[in-house]
């Protein structure tokens, strides 16, 4: 009989409710974690502790906030008796916009949960993993962390630091057993985009059926990337599985930042050619 991956171990997910924290609270549980489920979404993170029954606690949870974040994972080791992994999932599109444009209270409110979130996940959960000698910290960063163009301004600039974030504590953290390390998501077809136009919770899940048709063009998988791309990767980190890999940015994302899409080069070299009357 197949071990689980995460048997006995204790997880906490923040924007865990909806999205890839959903499918990722859905994995653990499925492989043997007990997680806490940290959002600001009541009744979506309220259901899903229902449905998943008592291995899952949902907690309300402002990551932008240190005294929610802190009794979070307090409650954790409270409930629990430890904390095995604290995945920074939490996430939104945040302030956009052209840079002349983009409001300094907008980019405090982003940096507030994509940066600081994070920030505060790690200090929080840090020194119950270096007593317990063991522990695995995740977070959601992006490939617009990787490369310019994939993002809104202060989105892309807030995930390039969560994984200069990541290197950096995993340089500290590695020395007490520790690992740090993140996942750089290419297109997910998530409610994150419906959110950032403005839609309800409701409405917002309803434009992932569009989004996945739209972006299965966009990488060489000829498909789009779904939450389940992504919370299996989280739980190859969270796992003993990866239990060499620490300071690794993840890059999940059917190859989106590879380059052209050989389909592409081809046609532009065959246009090439045709502009100089070459037949073969």
């Amino acid at each position: 009989m197949t071990m689980s991956k995460l048997a006995g171990k204790v997880a906490v997910i923040t924007g865990g409710a909806s999205g890839i924290g959903k499918a990722a609270v859905r994995l653990f549980v499925q492989e043997g974690s007990r997680v806490i489920v940290a959002d600001i979404e009541d009744d979506q993170g309220t259901q899903l502790a229902d449905e998943l029954g008592a291995p899952v606690t949902y907690v309300h949870t402002d990551v932008s906030q240190e005294s929610d974040v802190q009794a979070t994972i307090a409650q954790a080791v409270t409930r629990f008796g430890r904390l095995d992994c604290l995945y920074n999932n939490a996430g939104l599109a945040g302030v956009s916009g052209p840079i002349e444009r983009t409001p300094a209270e907008g980019y405090d409110s982003t940096m507030g949960v994509l940066l600081r979130g994070v920030f505060l996940g790690m200090k929080h959960a840090a020194p119950i993993m270096k007593r317990q000698g063991s522990g695995s910290i995740i977070s959601t960063a992006s490939v617009a962390g990787l490369q310019a163009g994939y993002g809104p301004h202060v989105y892309s600039a807030a995930k390039a630091a969560v994984i200069h974030l990541t290197r950096s504590v995993a340089m500290e953290l590695g020395e007490s057993g520790v690992r740090v390390n993140c996942i750089c998501p290419g297109g997910i077809a998530t409610p994150i985009f419906g959110k950032a136009l403005g839609l309800s919770v409701e409405a917002a899940e309803q434009t992932v059926e569009a989004m996945r048709e739209m972006l299965a063009t966009f990488q060489p998988v000829r498909r789009a990337g779904l939450p389940e791309d992504v919370a299996r990767a989280a739980l190859w980190l969270a796992s003993d599985d990866s239990s060499f890999v620490n300071g690794h940015a993840l890059v999940v994302d059917g190859g989106l930042t590879g380059g052209r899409m050989w389909s592409v080069a081809e046609e532009q070299r065959g246009g090439l050619r045709a502009a100089l009357g070459l037949t073969t």
